[in-house]
């Protein structure tokens, strides 16, 4: 019992340890969040709360415009996570209840494009955009990353653990492939829509580079772009402030992943049981 007991210690405070590694960057974004130049420079450094809290997120929020970027970014973002689970749902819906030449093809060249990062393509895709007129507007933030493997994947493993049955009985009662969706197969398919959302929402809202590239107004950038513009529009970067706008643009997303995290979880569980 003794040598069980000391196991169970030994191993709760390993994870309270691992807890800590992991959260620590950001609990000290936090704490320098609330201190002044003076008090984040002190020797030795300061881990405990300062005195500029609501003033460094007073400035972060009104001085720097920083609601205007998560304005932008939460609209980017929840039009991205919209229409990648719809194509992805109806991809998937596609690959696994209908039939057509090279199939099989089709599948494996959607999943060699998750060996395709965005990055690699972004001259490409620069000249494109540019072409078609969308430079410094909300579409060349949405459109090129409406498509996802990594969604058309999810949903078509899930769609191929529901009972052929189910399909059968859908057809004797006639419904149509789209009543068949929205009927049988969302319901059936809401952890693995919840789990794309965080994904999808998450990925949009870090988005840094290709909107910096594409986006000349700054009343279009989005929220990661103007907290960079945070440190090149002071003349001493005041890293408090930073910190501040930092915590801020890390709420929408943590909220997000808090309020589906159980849903997330289940939607990466692609087992058999039901």
């Amino acid at each position: 019992m003794q040598r069980k007991r000391l196991q169970n210690i030994t191993v709760h405070v390993l994870l309270i340890i691992s807890v800590l590694v992991v959260a620590a960057p950001i609990l000290l974004a936090f704490i320098f969040s609330t201190q002044t130049p003076a008090q984040i420079f002190s020797y030795p450094p300061r881990f405990t709360l300062g005195t500029a809290m609501l003033e460094n997120y007073s400035i972060a929020w009104n001085q720097f415009h920083l609601g205007m970027y998560m304005k932008n970014s939460f609209y980017i973002a929840i039009a991205v996570t919209v229409g990648k689970t719809v194509i992805s749902f109806m991809a998937a819906l596609a690959l696994v209840y209908f039939r057509f030449p090279l199939k099989g093809a089709v599948f494996t060249f959607i999943l060699l494009t998750l060996m395709m990062p965005t990055e690699i393509m972004i001259v490409a895709l620069f000249e494109l955009v540019t072409k078609l007129g969308w430079s410094n507007s909300y579409a060349a933030l949405i459109v090129p990353f409406l498509a996802s493997a990594t969604g058309t994947f999810l949903f078509r493993q899930q769609f191929l653990q529901i009972p052929t049955s189910l399909v059968d009985a859908a057809k004797i009662d006639g419904a149509g492939p789209l009543r068949f969706a929205w009927a049988i197969l969302l319901p059936m398919s809401l952890n693995v829509v919840a789990a794309m959302a965080v994904i999808q929402f998450v990925y949009m809202w870090n988005q840094y580079l290709w909107p910096l590239i594409i986006i000349h107004e700054s009343s279009r950038q989005v929220v990661q772009v103007g907290l960079r513009m945070m440190t090149s529009g002071q003349d001493a970067t005041n890293w408090g402030i930073v910190m501040a706008g930092a915590i801020i643009a890390l709420l929408p997303a943590l909220v997000v992943f808090m309020l589906l995290q159980e849903q997330f979880s289940r939607g990466f569980a692609l087992s058999q049981e039901k």
